[in-house]
């Protein structure tokens, strides 16, 4: 089979997010905690964020077209902060339920059956089930004129998880993390690990 453009364009639109959101492969999956400044709560579940650089830490995350009307991007303009949260294999039907459209204002904490935790000196909520809590400051928001989306550029302040999951040179063992992965929108796996390599150099 060959897909070209126009294929693309004139593919049913339903179809083509499905194709496109799923093309790429497997995604990083993070429920992201947020609170306005009110008090309210909001959670919802993310396949967009994306490494920007280590020094400083930053990653980003994309929104959508209109999802100024959200709760998630609102409160992230708030507050100035928000919560990535990994999903585990028992809860991600609970964290795919974070995805609706709840109405403004209800807690899919407590809708969808997660706990909220607290830092010192954090506004944002984390995800108690989570393995790996990330806290992040906002930094830059850029409007993408392509199509229409938002890139929210956040540093991390933050990261809470068991020793365990850490390796003595600072790599994240996923597995040990028992993180859930997605390819598209809906389609969740667990990755199991095939080797690590020395970093590359160019035979001499």
């Amino acid at each position: 089979m060959n897909i070209n453009s126009n294929d693309i364009k004139e593919m049913e639109r339903r179809y083509r997010a499905t194709l496109v959101n799923s093309l790429p492969g497997y995604k990083c999956l993070h429920m992201i905690g947020t609170r306005n400044l009110n008090g309210s709560t909001n959670l919802g579940l993310f396949n967009s964020v994306f490494h920007l650089g280590a020094d400083p830490a930053l990653l980003g995350v994309i929104f959508r077209p209109n999802s100024k009307d959200h709760d998630t991007l609102k409160n992230i303009v708030a507050s100035k902060c928000y919560s990535l949260n990994n999903v585990l294999p028992e809860w991600y039907e609970q964290a795919h339920q974070t995805s609706a459209r709840y109405p403004s204002g209800q807690s899919e904490f407590q809708s969808c059956n997660f706990s909220e935790h607290y830092l010192s000196g954090f506004n944002a909520p984390f995800v108690a089930e989570s393995s790996i809590k990330i806290g992040m400051k906002l930094r830059e928001i850029i409007e993408l004129k392509i199509n229409g989306t938002t890139m929210v550029i956040g540093e991390i302040i933050n990261i809470d998880f068991e020793n365990e999951i850490i390796d003595a040179d600072g790599h994240i063992d996923h597995k040990k993390a028992r993180t859930v992965t997605i390819a598209g929108l809906d389609a969740y796996y667990t990755a199991e690990p095939i080797a690590r390599l020395p970093y590359a150099k160019p035979n001499l």
